[in-house]
């Protein structure tokens, strides 16, 4: 008689093991000869080593579904026992599966043009409206290239910049005075990994979440990058994200030129990267709009109605012969461009 110890790694045990235990508890059943004791993420078994042998093989398998679609009922169990293979409907479009087992997929077009454009390419940007799934898709497609092995780390960035407010000096430790301006990218990650697995994979920096200032002189290797709300960034801290690139690297840019909250002196580093980037080879743009909104049906009108005021707003002023500020700034991407 053998004892093995087996390690559950990158899945939620709670999920493994089931409400109650109830899938370990048919594990179990599955291999009477063998003595079964799981505690934590650690499965001790006792028995045969030909008997172990085949419940190693039956555990990773186990493992591997639940890793990958953060879920498990008794039929795939028994399925994997009987080496069949589990059926999975409508997996076709799915980039991750979600911590309730629900399949993420693009829901629009351009979403999808998205996920094509990170395939064929090793920098991408992604702008477009609030709603429109830019900054959940991209986190989305960096958790798969994480679980398939693609990368050995995910970086998350994001300027820390005001939305209009005065925030002061903020309390805390360095974590707890940029927790606030990253808790969009901690509730997409909440999504994807379970929580204890979310909190170790930050604990091993595999996950890092930084303010853009920590990016200088960074070269990053083996990784998805993802600068958030990119419309903030000025040009230098634009190009100096952009040339933080290493082997293996993709990036994501995302972003909202409608949403821009520095000063208005400054100009934003997403818009002129954008202007000039736009025919680089290896570098796909896509460009996301109010069709691709998927929160509340409220936030199509909202936009709608932005939109409408803005329009209004450019004819009093060309009524007037006055430039509007988006006309004042193609302008200046005219000029740039011609020099």
């Amino acid at each position: 008689m053998i004892e093995k110890h087996i390690i559950l790694e990158d899945i939620d045990p709670v999920v493994f093991y089931g409400a109650n235990n109830c899938h370990m508890q048919m594990i179990k059943a599955l291999y009477p000869k063998l003595r079964i004791i799981a505690r934590d993420n650690v499965v001790k078994v006792m028995g045969e080593e030909e008997e172990i042998a085949n419940f190693e093989r039956f555990i990773s398998e186990v493992q591997a579904w639940c890793s990958k679609y953060n879920s498990l009922k008794d039929e795939v169990i028994l399925d994997i026992f009987n080496g069949n293979r589990p059926i999975v409907e409508k997996e076709g479009d799915v980039i991750v599966f979600s911590i309730s087992g629900r399949p993420i997929t693009p829901r629009t077009e351009n979403q999808l043009r998205l996920v094509k454009a990170y395939e064929n390419s090793d920098m991408v940007f992604a702008e477009g409206p609030a709603g429109s799934g830019k900054t959940y898709t991209a986190i989305a497609l960096a958790v798969r290239a994480l679980k398939s092995k693609e990368v050995k780390k995910i970086v998350l960035c994001r300027p820390a910049v005001e939305a209009g407010e005065k925030l002061g000096f903020l309390p805390g430790d360095m974590r707890e005075k940029i927790d606030p301006y990253l808790q969009p990218l901690y509730d997409a990650l909440e999504d994807m990994i379970p929580a204890a697995k979310l909190k170790e994979y930050m604990e091993l920096n595999i996950i890092q979440i930084a303010p853009l200032a920590f990016m200088r002189g960074r070269t990053l290797n083996d990784a998805v990058v993802i600068l958030d709300e990119a419309q903030n960034t000025t040009i230098s801290q634009i190009k100096m994200f952009l040339t933080r690139m290493g082997w293996n690297t993709k990036m994501i840019i995302t972003g909202d030129l409608t949403q821009i909250d520095l000063p208005s002196s400054q100009r934003s580093g997403l818009a002129h990267a954008l202007h000039i980037l736009d025919e680089v080879e290896g570098i796909s743009i896509i460009k996301l709009t109010k069709k691709d909104i998927i929160r509340h049906k409220l936030v199509t009108r909202v936009v709608e109605a932005y939109e409408h005021d803005l329009q209004q707003e450019r004819a009093a002023k060309a009524a007037s012969g006055e430039s509007s500020t988006e006309e004042k700034e193609q302008e200046k991407r005219t000029t740039i461009k011609n020099r």
